[in-house]
């Protein structure tokens, strides 16, 4: 999660990516329940039409993978720090739909159990990292493995991390949307802000997803079963 420091007068603390109490007003907070739980009711509903024999383990481990890796901070630039989403990962590993319910998991229980992002604010912080981060993350990572299908082995990892450094900065310019509807901090203040910092985390964050779905394809390539079977199944050669 990044903290960018920002002047008094437009913000008073900090913008991190899991937004906390008090920063979202209450229609926009609103809003964001309503997306959030019609994206999840989807997902649900979606994922128990094909939940496979190996989903439900793979979905668990991949939560608590996801959620001891955002527990790891890195430093970025000016004394920032950031740590992996994990929502491409997710949905690469289990599908959009099943990934959606594995961020959801793993924000909520950040949220109720540890402070890590507002109750308030929790339906935006689902939509932000879990929705956006699981259906255009594996959108572009299927685009990328089409595109590899018989050509050289770099181009799925780089699809991989164009990937997840997009999510990112998708997710960075939601949250800078919300907050400026919300009247919390001007949008020609708070864009740039969250963008320059989400664009360093972003690196951050597409180098360790290519490198754990590289591990994944050299190890254990049944597992990556979601996305053209012709490129994933294949390995990345």
């Amino acid at each position: 999660m990044a903290y960018i420091d920002l002047p008094a007068p437009f913000l008073p603390h900090s913008i991190p990516m899991h937004i906390p109490d008090g920063f979202l007003s209450g229609p926009v907070a609103g809003v964001g329940y309503a997306l959030a739980a019609a994206f999840v009711a989807l997902a649900v509903w979606r994922t128990n039409r094909s939940l496979g024999e190996k989903s439900v383990p793979l979905m668990g481990v991949t939560a608590a993978f996801i959620f001891a890796v955002q527990m790891m901070n890195f430093p970025v630039a000016g004394g920032t720090s950031g740590h992996l989403l994990g929502g491409t990962l997710a949905a690469i590993l289990v599908g959009p739909w099943a990934a959606i319910i594995v961020m959801t998991s793993v924000i909520g229980i950040q949220a109720i159990m540890f402070q890590d992002g507002g109750l308030s604010a929790l339906g935006f912080n689902v939509v932000n990292m879990g929705v956006i981060t699981a259906l255009v993350g594996f959108s572009v990572y299927y685009l990328s493995a089409l595109l590899a299908s018989g050509r050289r082995g770099w181009v799925l990892p780089v699809g991989v991390f164009v990937a997840s450094w997009l999510t990112v900065m998708l997710a960075a310019f939601a949250t800078s949307i919300e907050l400026a509807v919300s009247d919390t901090s001007p949008l020609h203040v708070v864009l740039p802000a969250m963008m320059g910092v989400h664009a360093l985390i972003g690196i951050g964050e597409g180098l360790i997803t290519a490198a754990a779905v590289t591990f994944v394809l050299a190890t254990r390539p049944d597992l990556m079963e979601h996305g053209p079977r012709t490129a994933p199944q294949g390995g990345l050669s």
